[in-house]
């Protein structure tokens, strides 16, 4: 009888043990190569209310009216989505305007979010487009925001690769000023496409919690929104406020993308 007991009672002991051993090498096993080069750029931003849009008589129909709306925290990257970041998971892109720090170029909506399921698929983790509510959020500065009329200056100059200094083509990630939150060629450089259809009339009845146009649209001639202009833009074409869209299926030299995940 003691020796039942003693072999039941150690049985149990050797599985705990086990088990807790396998769940602790669980816990400390090192995250995906690739997401530790991710996270080393990512930027924590507080959510909080900001005015969308904007009333400026400049300003289409699809940018009226500013209208008050909120976001939750969330992490977003410090630069748009490089050729060494995008090749890393793909193997290749399409790029134009080739460099591995130029952001990765010359592609669809549908392929930017091809490239975060098979980054998801290769890392375990959850990236994903910003809403155009984020995006601008953070293009704003966030809570930090100085009111500036391009992402970070109200000089587009010193923060953006656009039509009057671009030489028409993209620029490597982080070489000109950033942001109040850090970020980097919010504006100018590459378009960046979110997760939103556009809609031009969607400010007109927007949510004020966590706004998201966000449509599963089968044809291909469903339009996304852009934002943030591009190397090809002008300045009065280049404010935070300013929306954009593509076909969801079109490639474009100018068009790249920027990574977010929500906040844990």
């Amino acid at each position: 009888m003691f020796r039942i007991s003693f072999l039941t009672n150690f049985k149990t002991l050797f599985t705990t043990l086990f088990l807790s051993s396998v769940l602790a090498g669980c816990a400390t096993a090192p995250p995906h190569p690739v997401t530790q080069k991710i996270e080393e750029t990512m930027v924590y931003v507080e959510g909080g209310e900001y005015f969308m849009g904007s009333d400026s008589p400049s300003a289409t129909k699809a940018e009226k009216p500013a209208h008050l709306v909120s976001v939750n925290d969330f992490y977003i990257s410090k630069f748009e989505v490089t050729q060494e970041l995008f090749e890393s998971v793909m193997g290749s892109s399409l790029s134009y305007f080739q460099s591995p720090d130029i952001p990765v170029n010359n592609l669809s909506w549908q392929q930017a979010n091809y490239f975060i399921e098979k980054l998801n698929e290769l890392t375990g983790e959850t990236y994903r487009l910003p809403t155009e509510a984020e995006w601008e959020y953070a293009a704003r500065g966030g809570n930090l925001s100085q009111n500036y009329t391009y992402s970070g200056s109200n000089n587009i100059d010193d923060v953006a690769w656009f039509a009057d200094n671009a030489n028409n083509q993209a620029h490597p990630v982080g070489m000109k000023q950033p942001n109040e939150l850090g970020l980097y060629d919010m504006t100018g450089n590459v378009g960046e496409f979110v997760s939103d259809a556009y809609d031009d009339t969607f400010y007109r009845f927007s949510p004020t919690d966590n706004p998201n146009n966000a449509r599963d649209e089968a044809s291909g001639l469903a339009h996304k929104s852009v934002r943030g202009s591009s190397f090809s833009y002008k300045a009065n074409e280049s404010e935070n406020y300013r929306r954009d869209f593509a076909s969801q299926s079109i490639i474009m030299a100018d068009m790249g993308l920027r990574l977010v995940r929500d906040a844990k």
